[in-house]
């Protein structure tokens, strides 16, 4: 049987129109008040069609193929990818979510979600490259000056050119305050950049001919610590089209995405200029990293659909005791509870990619400001869980295929290899859930939380046994805390249980959701979404218990 990708269109219809009621939504949003289901739709299929027909071919051969560095430091990326990118751009997929006034579609970030969700389900490696294109166009647009927004912006919008964020440097990994690149300012109000980065996803390839980077630097008057890092632009190729001083030294050997190019990079004297505020660099990143760490959640998802449509059609498929493996009530269980956690997952990522495009072009004032509250406490639960997810779905899908299942030709070991990298970058999962636990719940005393758990429960009817999941974790998370308001410690010794019993109380809402709108579904659609609803209420609320109670046992006094 084939490594083979369909994407879930109808699911993500129904999500858009019964689930979340987009439409409704989007009425209420000047923006996107023209736009129907009908052309969401055409662009999703469209998607698909690009996903499954152009990149999913190209997904184990840029596996096996990876990257190569030249013995000049340019960087070549395996058969199929340039050509791929390229068709890519003819689409406008760049253009998507962008703002119309510089070249975008002006389509909502929900719509972007879909199609960052497919082609990471079909090629996670490939899609590394245009992945970071929205962050930069995002932190350009919104810090950058007049000259640097006329200059990149159209190009980064088309995608022209690509981006890279310039973070981690081998003495600092998560601890930014330690980052030593320097930033000399210069006569003309350029900057000249001197460092070396490590980790850089596309840092140097042959998909574009420039590559505009974000660079964290200091000026020699900052501080220590985080609060003196700057954000410098630095491009491959200056305006007047000579090659800047910034040079790949080496590119990764890794477990996972060997398509992607992982580079060490030396900035050495290169030409940048300063985007936003001296020593405010962290904050303009963050535009960039919030973006990011949604479609890092994405990338969870799009493996954690892939691993489960082809581990049912192999259960259907193969024979074994005289009856079909998917028929054993092992493998069964298992694959629903695949089938109903990945599901809920994209109810959840979707709601997350929603809030942010009603905390930017919702009519009312009070909807933006609620929506934006939603989407901060969203995005680091969308990004750890799912990666979770990601990883440990595929990893337990893989047992289907028993040993095949161990053979790169049947296509899960890589999804369990390339699967595991989105658990660690922007922000490792540990450091979500202390986002989350610290800036998140603990910062407004958990009002946000309560907020979006009261608005989701009341979308469930009154008999729906999720609602009192829902309403048992309402009671957890005021005694949590309690408890950590008077011991910090306790905070970071719960933050994983927390996130995820936060997680599941989410998914919850999810499931319940889906159930109680499976009318508009064909009935054997409607009969399967209450099917899975029922295997969710077995399985996993015990396991959302279990974290909750986890999260308070480490906070309990002692």
């Amino acid at each position: 049987m084939s490594w083979t990708y369909e994407a879930p269109l109808e699911h993500m219809r129904f999500v858009l129109e019964h689930v979340l009621d987009a439409p409704t939504h989007w009425k209420a949003c000047e923006a996107f008040a023209d736009l129907d289901l009908d052309t969401a739709d055409a662009v999703l299929e469209e998607a698909a069609r690009f996903a499954s027909e152009v990149l999913q071919p190209l997904n184990s051969t840029g596996d096996l193929e990876g990257c190569v560095r030249e013995a000049d430091g340019r960087v070549r990326t395996p058969t199929g990818f340039p050509a791929a990118y390229q068709a890519f751009v003819a689409g406008g997929w760049p253009a998507l979510p962008c703002d119309p006034a510089w070249g975008g579609q002006g389509l909502p970030l929900l719509l972007d979600a879909a199609l960052r969700e497919m082609l990471d389900a079909c090629n996670h490696g490939w899609n590394m490259y245009p992945d970071l294109l929205h962050g930069a166009y995002e932190t350009i647009k919104a810090h950058g000056s007049d000259d640097l927004k006329a200059r990149y912006l159209p190009r980064l919008v088309s995608g022209e050119w690509l981006a890279a964020m310039a973070l981690t440097e081998p003495q600092a990994g998560s601890d930014l305050g330690q980052l030593r690149t320097r930033a000399e300012p210069q006569a003309d109000g350029s900057l000249r950049i001197s460092g070396n980065k490590i980790f850089i996803s596309g840092g140097e390839h042959d998909l574009t001919d420039n590559i505009v980077h974000l660079v964290l630097c200091r000026l020699p008057d900052a501080p220590k610590g985080t609060k003196g890092l700057s954000l410098a632009l630095v491009p491959k190729v200056l305006p007047d089209g000579s090659r800047n001083a910034l040079f790949c030294d080496g590119i990764e050997k890794k477990m996972g995405i060997k398509a992607s190019a992982t580079c060490a990079m030396r900035y050495d004297g290169a030409t940048g200029w300063l985007i936003g505020e001296p020593h405010r660099g962290l904050a303009a990143m963050f535009l960039m990293m919030n973006s990011a760490r949604l479609h890092v959640g994405l990338q969870g998802l799009g493996h954690q659909e892939m691993a489960t449509q082809n581990a049912r059609r192999y259960a259907e498929e193969r024979v074994q005791m005289g009856r079909a493996i998917g028929e054993h009530p092992a493998v069964r269980q298992l694959l629903d509870r695949l089938d109903v956690t990945t599901q809920a997952q994209r109810v959840l990522a979707y709601r997350a990619a929603l809030a942010l495009d009603l905390s930017e072009q919702h009519s009312d004032r009070a909807v933006r400001e609620r929506e934006k509250r939603f989407a901060a406490l969203l995005t680091p639960i969308v990004k750890a869980f799912c990666t979770h997810q990601g990883f440990h779905g595929p990893a337990a899908a893989l047992g289907v295929w028993g040993g095949n299942g161990y053979v790169h030709e049947y296509g899960i070991e890589q999804t369990v290899r390339d699967a595991r990298i989105a658990m660690i970058y922007e922000g490792t999962n540990e450091i979500q859930a202390i986002d989350l636990a610290q800036r998140k719940l603990l910062a407004d005393a958990g009002a946000t939380a309560f907020e979006l758990l009261d608005a989701l429960r009341a979308e469930l009817p009154e008999q729906d046994p999720l609602r009192d999941f829902i309403d048992e974790s309402r009671t957890h998370l005021p005694s949590w805390l309690n408890r950590v308001a008077q011991d910090g410690a306790h905070l970071l010794e719960s933050a994983d249980d927390l996130l995820h019993g936060l997680a599941h109380t989410l998914l919850a809402w999810a499931v319940g959701r889906m159930a109680a709108m499976a009318n508009a579904l064909p009935d054997e659609a409607a009969a399967r979404q209450r099917a899975l609803a029922t295997a969710f209420i077995r399985h996993a609320v015990p396991q959302g218990r279990l974290h909750w109670q986890r999260a308070l046992a480490a906070t309990a006094p002692r």
